[in-house]
C-alpha cells in the first residue's frame, strides 16, 4: 500500500476527513486530533498494512506508529489534503491486535497532574528534536574533527568544514530558548511570536545590565548570579510562556477588535516582562541548577561504583518509564543539561535500552524459528533492522512488550550496557538518535571523542549480548510457540 493510500485509509478509520482537526508527526508517529473520538475505529487502524501500532490513551488524540521517515511523509500528505498541522503486560497479543496492548499499557499508566505536566514538556520539545539532532550531530562531528586533526585551523578546507559545522550547531543552540518559547506558545494557546520573543529575552545581555543595576550580578562568578542572561533557561521559558498565555487571553477580552493587533501584544509583553525577569527567571534558575547538580553527582561522580549503579538502574528502568508515560520529563532534563553543560550525561545510558531489545528479539527469533512460529519470525525480521539503527518502537510494541517477559529481560540486558557507558563517562552532544545512528553524537566524553565512540560501541555490544543471554535463559520455547 502506498503512503497516499495508507493516509486515506487512516483518515477513513478515524471518522473521515471532516472528523480530523489536525495531523502532524514526530519521528515515528502520525499524530491525529479528532473531533468525535467515538468515530475512531482502533481495531481497523491496527490492521492496516504499514501501521506498526497505535497509542490512543487520551480522548480525541491518536498516535499511529508508522516508522521513521514514513511519519513525515504521511503528515505531508495530510497537509496536501487540506488537513491542518498542529498549532499550537500479560495478556498482550503479537497478532497485530493492538487493542489489548493499549489496554494493558494504559492500565499501568497514571493520568494525574504529574504525567500531564511531563507530557506537556514532551509536546513542547518533541517538535524541536530534528533541530536538536542536526545541531548535535554537527557539534559531535566538529569535536571529532578537532581531536582527530588538531591542526585543522591551518588547512583552509578543514577550517571551513569546522566552522560550517559549528555554524549549524550555533544556529540552534544560541536560540534554543526562542525556539522553546515559540513552541510553548503554540502549546498553551498564546501568539507564537510573543512566546519566541519572551524566550529570546532570556539570553540577551540586557538581563545582565538589569542585574548589575539592582545588585544581583556576581562579577566574580557570573554563573552564580541570582539574575543573569540565560538564568532558568528553557524551564523559565515554559513557565513564562504559560503565564504569558494567561495574560494575553485576559488582555484580549478587554481590547476592542479593531485595536487588538496593536495593543494586545504590547500590553501582554509589558505585563509579563517584569514578573518574568524578576521572579520566574531567578526561581527557575535555582531549579535548573539543582537538577544539573543532582545529575552531575550521580552520572559524573568521581566514584565509578556510583556511576555503574546509576547507569544500570537508569537503563533498566527507561522503557518501563516509557510504557507508563513518564519519560517525557527527561526531555526537559536533557535540554537543561545541554544548555548548561553543552552535553548530556544521562542519554548514552538510556540509549542502551533499545540495544537490549535487539538482543532479546534475536533470542526470541531463534526460538521462534526452532518451533516454526513463522508469524513471529516475520515480525522480528521486519523490525530488527530498525531496532539496530535505533528505532525501537517496532520491536517494543510488536514483540517484547506484547510477550511481557522479554520486555523486562531486555531491560535487564540493557542495564549492563548502561552501567558500562556511564562508568566510562560517555556523554552525548544531543539526544534522539540511538543504536548505531548515535555514534557521531557520542563524542563528549572526557576520554576524547574517539574513545567515547568506542566505549559507546562496546556498550551496545554488551547490551545486545546480555539482552540475548538473559532473554534466552528466562523465556522458554513454549512461551515463544504460544506467542
Amino acid at each position: 500500500m502506498s503512503n497516499e493510500e495508507l493516509v486515506k485509509r487512516l483518515l477513513a478509520e478515524c471518522g473521515g476527513k471532516d472528523n480530523i482537526v489536525t495531523a502532524t508527526n514526530c519521528m515515528t508517529r502520525l499524530r491525529i486530533q479528532v473531533r468525535d473520538d467515538s468515530l475512531v475505529r482502533d481495531d481497523a487502524l491496527r490492521k492496516l498494512d504499514g501501521v506498526l501500532g497505535i497509542v490512543h490513551d487520551r480522548s480525541n488524540f491518536i498516535e499511529v506508529v508508522v516508522g521513521p521517515g514514513k511519519s513525515r511523509k504521511c503528515a505531508d500528505i495530510c497537509a496536501d489534503m487540506g488537513v491542518p498541522s498542529v498549532a499550537g503486560a500479560s495478556g498482550l497479543s503479537t497478532e497485530n491486535d493492538w487493542q489489548a496492548n493499549k489496554a494493558a499499557v494504559k492500565a499501568g499508566q497514571s493520568h494525574g497532574h504529574i504525567q500531564s505536566m511531563l507530557k506537556t514538556f514532551g509536546e513542547i520539545f518533541v517538535p524541536l528534536i530534528p533541530g536538536v539532532i542536526a545541531a548535535g550531530l554537527c557539534s559531535g562531528l566538529a569535536t571529532l574533527l578537532a581531536q582527530v586533526y588538531p591542526g585543522y585551523a591551518d588547512n583552509s578546507f578543514w577550517n571551513i568544514v569546522y566552522n560550517l559545522l559549528s555554524l549549524i550547531n550555533a544556529s540552534f543552540m544560541t536560540y534554543l530558548t526562542a525556539w522553546a518559547g515559540y513552541r510553548a506558545a503554540e502549546r498553551f494557546g498564546a501568539t507564537p511570536i510573543l512566546g519566541g520573543m519572551l524566550g529570546m529575552m532570556t539570553t540577551l545581555g540586557n538581563i545582565d545590565n538589569i542585574s548589575k543595576i539592582i545588585g544581583l550580578y556576581n562579577e566574580a562568578q557570573p554563573l552564580d548570579a541570582i539574575l543573569r542572561a540565560g538564568r532558568g533557561g528553557v524551564l523559565a521559558v515554559v513557565i513564562g510562556v504559560w503565564f504569558l498565555a494567561k495574560i494575553e487571553k485576559a488582555v484580549r477580552k478587554h481590547i476592542p477588535d479593531n485595536l487588538d493587533i496593536m495593543f494586545t501584544p504590547l500590553i501582554t509583553l509589558i505585563l509579563c516582562v517584569i514578573p518574568y525577569v524578576f521572579i520566574i527567571m531567578p526561581l527557575t534558575g535555582f531549579v535548573s541548577t539543582g537538577l544539573c547538580w543532582v545529575v552531575e553527582q550521580v552520572c559524573m561522580s568521581a566514584n565509578p561504583i556510583v556511576r555503574i549503579v546509576a547507569g544500570f538502574i537508569s537503563a533498566a528502568l527507561f522503557l518501563p518509564m516509557v510504557a507508563m508515560g513518564m519519560h517525557h520529563g527527561l526531555v526537559a532534563l536533557y535540554t537543561v543539561q545541554l544548555e548548561t553543560l553543552g552535553f548530556v550525561t544521562l542519554y548514552p545510558a538510556l540509549a542502551m535500552a533499545g540495544a537490549g531489545q535487539v538482543g532479546a528479539a534475536i533470542a526470541i527469533f531463534l526460538k521462534a524459528k526452532k518451533v516454526k512460529n513463522q508469524r513471529l519470525c516475520s515480525v522480528i525480521d521486519g523490525a530488527l533492522p530498525a531496532g539496530i539503527l535505533g528505532v525501537g518502537e517496532p520491536l517494543i510494541y510488536g514483540v517484547t512488550l506484547p510477550m511481557g517477559k522479554p520486555f523486562f529481560t531486555a531491560g535487564l540486558g540493557a542495564a549492563f550496557g548502561g552501567a558500562f557507558v556511564m562508568a566510562m563517562q560517555v556523554a552525548s552532544t544531543t539526544w534522539g538518535p540511538s543504536g548505531i545512528l548515535a555514534f557521531p553524537v557520542m563524542t563528549a566524553s572526557p576520554n576524547g571523542a574517539v574513545m567515547s565512540m568506542v566505549y559507546y560501541g562496546i556498550g551496545l555490544i554488551i547490551s545486545y549480548g546480555m539482552g540475548f543471554l538473559i532473554t534466552n535463559a528466562f523465556v522458554t520455547t513454549e512461551e515463544v510457540a504460544q506467542a
